[in-house]
């Protein structure tokens, strides 16, 4: 890096969405945009168009032109990025920017987390994974993808709802509103559903973690038990980022907020709520400032 970039943007590029949000040397929020999906490792061409496209956005929204890019740095935090080829590969498909850092998206969250501080972080969206940062190093754990990982996730959660409604389907597993609306939302098919989960992503699965969360609020036991097994897996996780040293432990994601009021008394207490999200980890991990809105305003 030649000089201090002007501007600064930070991408958190998931398995669902990207979103890319630009602030100025001083840390002011300028725009925001967002993108499709952006799992390198499900898709690479497409996670780059997708972030490209939400990084041009962003630009054009905040008056910034073709010239300025020489005066912006870029930090990425990415589904699926999980080592230093895959961050290379990222860095190379952005060139003409004055700097720019690729690192997974545990990384970029963390940092946001806690503002550029040590801490841990637990985080389930349409994935999962903990992480605890310490010294300034990080530890990962858990993330490991839709077939191997991501227990407590949405993707997890909509899984475990659509296994519970073949198994009632079958007669091997109990039936309740929720295994219905499953079936239902195949046209009643159960062999339909079969042949769409051959080729669904991780993010159609966890599309219906929402419907499984709201059946559950009405007392559904088969919901019910979906989303205590998955807040027992956001516990798992928490355990494990504080037995690695972190001193505190923000839960993130909007599955982590939905499932926080369903976890057992007293591991609550250990969960804070993220300062800054991902985003703005990943403009932090390029030596940006996250200013405070109210206080930019002032």
């Amino acid at each position: 890096m030649s000089e201090t970039p002007q501007w600064r943007i930070g991408v958190d590029g998931g398995a669902t969405r990207c979103r890319a949000r630009l602030r100025d040397s001083a840390g002011v929020e300028l725009g925001e945009s967002s993108g499709g999906a952006a799992n390198i490792h499900v898709d690479f061409a497409a996670a780059i168009d997708a972030m490209r496209g939400a990084i041009a956005d962003v630009l054009t929204k905040s008056g910034l032109g073709a010239a300025d890019r020489a005066h912006v740095a870029i930090g990425f935090g990415l589904a699926g990025l999980s080592d230093a080829g895959d961050a290379a590969r990222v860095v190379a498909a952005f060139p003409g920017f004055a700097f720019v850092r690729a690192a997974n998206d545990a990384t970029a969250a963390c940092i946001g987390a806690h503002a550029g501080q040590d801490g841990g972080l637990v985080s389930a969206g349409t994935g999962s994974f903990a992480v605890a940062r310490v010294q300034g190093r990080e530890t990962i754990v858990g993330g490991r993808g839709f077939a191997l990982g991501d227990d407590g996730s949405g993707s997890h959660i909509g899984l475990d709802a659509l296994r519970a409604a073949t198994r009632a389907a079958d007669g091997l597993g109990p039936a309740s509103a929720l295994t219905a609306a499953m079936i239902d939302a195949f046209g009643g098919d159960v062999v339909a559903m079969v042949r769409w989960a051959r080729t669904a992503a991780p993010g159609d699965f966890g599309a219906f973690a929402p419907r499984v969360l709201a059946h559950a609020a009405t007392g559904d036991p088969v919901a019910l038990g979906i989303v205590a097994r998955a807040a027992d897996a956001i516990a798992t996780l928490t355990r494990r980022a504080l037995d690695l040293g972190a001193a505190r432990v923000a839960l993130a994601g909007g599955v982590g907020e939905a499932l926080r009021p369903c976890l057992k008394p007293g591991l609550e207490a250990f969960l804070q709520r993220p300062l800054c999200d991902a985003a703005d980890g990943a403009i932090l991990m390029v030596g940006g400032l996250v200013a405070r809105e109210k206080e930019a305003a002032q």
